[in-house]
């Protein structure tokens, strides 16, 4: 019943392309009124469009559960039909984009920060070699920002990580490594004139993390609770690199970043240089990453050739 309801008698009854977009906005944020923040419009009106959806459908859409609201079998089909036609429409212009400026294709690429750094850019040197005319677009987030993107269509695939609370039947993913973490602050900070800061000596200042819920975040509290020790009081939430980098070097906060991003920056002879790793005795632990693509989504030729050579790279 549920494919049913999926014919071209939708569109005819008054289903519109803003219907679809709030469904698909409801099954990634699982809240009304959040998913009524990220397409920028009231949580009244959202409530109004579910209304109409449901109208058109003739079928309960979604429900509500004890930390929001879920989609129904029929609101599942619903958003599994209108990803695939938001792909299309992406995909329609893109190969219009590419047939009226002869260029080699193009890729949206999502991807955290040190997988960026050591994997994502020798791959995308290959191929901007290999390729003169392509066109890539790579956009550096959290895993949680970066996944979204993806269910959206907006990214070919991610390197990153599936967050906990995303249904993981959504995504594909091959592990490809493990990111080392480390604590980084500013030259001549008073924690470095140990040979090791303890757990028991971080909570005493500042500290610059990534935005709540996201799992570098969840990893360096689940270490804080591991090491039986409180919270830091005192906290500065951004998932802004550049901006944590500056936070640190101005002050005595503290921020956990890859290892490989405080390799690239700490004494590299420009401002950013003034950043040292902490050494400590306070260990984090995240889970691999790896290369996801959305389930049931082919990739175009020129997005399959970089993911190749991630890939690739990461298995050299």
């Amino acid at each position: 019943m549920a494919d049913e309801l999926l014919d071209t008698g939708l569109l005819r009854s008054g289903l519109k392309i803003n219907h679809m977009r709030l469904i698909l906005a409801i099954e990634d944020h699982r809240r009304i009124s959040t998913a009524a923040d990220s397409l920028g419009i009231s949580q009244p009106a959202a409530s109004r469009m579910l209304a109409e959806i449901e109208a058109i459908m003739k079928a309960p859409i979604c429900e509500r559960v004890a930390r929001g609201v879920e989609l129904t079998r029929y609101g599942e089909a619903l958003a599994r039909r209108a990803r695939t036609i938001f792909l299309e429409l992406r995909e329609a212009a893109r190969e219009i984009n590419e047939l009226k400026t002869g260029s080699g294709g193009s890729v949206s690429l999502g991807s955290v920060t040190g997988p960026a750094l050591n994997l994502a850019v020798p791959a995308i040197r290959q191929v901007s070699t290999a390729y003169p005319g392509i066109e890539i677009n790579v956009q550096i987030d959290n895993s949680n920002v970066l996944t979204r993107e993806l269910l959206a269509a907006r990214h070919d695939f991610v390197v990153g990580r599936i967050p906990d609370d995303f249904n993981p039947r959504l995504f594909n993913m091959v592990e490809i490594g493990f990111e080392e973490v480390c604590l980084i602050v500013r030259e001549g900070h008073p924690l470095l004139d140990k040979p090791f800061a303890s757990a028991h000596d971080l909570p005493g200042y500042d500290w610059v993390f990534q935005p709540p819920g996201t799992l570098l975040r969840r990893a360096v509290e689940d270490s804080f609770v591991s090491a039986g020790v409180r919270l830091p009081a005192t906290v500065i939430n951004t998932s802004s690199i550049i901006l944590t980098l500056s936070i640190v070097r101005n002050t005595n906060a503290i921020a956990p970043v890859a290892l490989d991003v405080a390799n690239l920056v700490a004494g590299n002879g420009t401002p950013a240089g003034d950043i040292r790793v902490l050494p400590t005795q306070f260990p984090i632990r995240i889970k691999p990453y790896g290369l996801i693509t959305a389930e049931g989504r082919a990739l175009p030729p020129s997005a399959k050739l970089l993911y190749d050579l991630i890939l690739k790279q990461s298995r050299a």
